[in-house]
């Protein structure tokens, strides 16, 4: 089971849950379960963020391989103006 880590900006839409365990073979069915656990979440973090695979940042990871055990971060973009 990957371990997701979730940031801050997207605990309004956990209930203030910054951490969950979950089984999930890519990043985007990781999305989807999520979403379904947390409606709402899955469009925030499909447009709005980048993840961390085990330290690795990626910003188009959808068909992206989770490795078991993994620790999943998924981190705000910041927009600068």
């Amino acid at each position: 089971m990957a371990r997701v880590h979730l940031s801050a900006g997207l605990r309004d839409l956990t209930g203030g849950v910054a951490n969950i365990e979950i089984e999930a073979s890519t990043v985007g069915r990781l999305i989807k379960s999520l979403d379904q656990m947390f409606p709402g979440i899955g469009s925030r973090l499909s447009e709005g963020s980048s993840v961390a695979i085990n330290g690795e940042i990626l910003t188009d990871a959808e068909y992206e391989k989770i490795p078991a055990s993994a620790e999943i971060h998924f981190l705000d973009i910041l927009q600068g103006g």
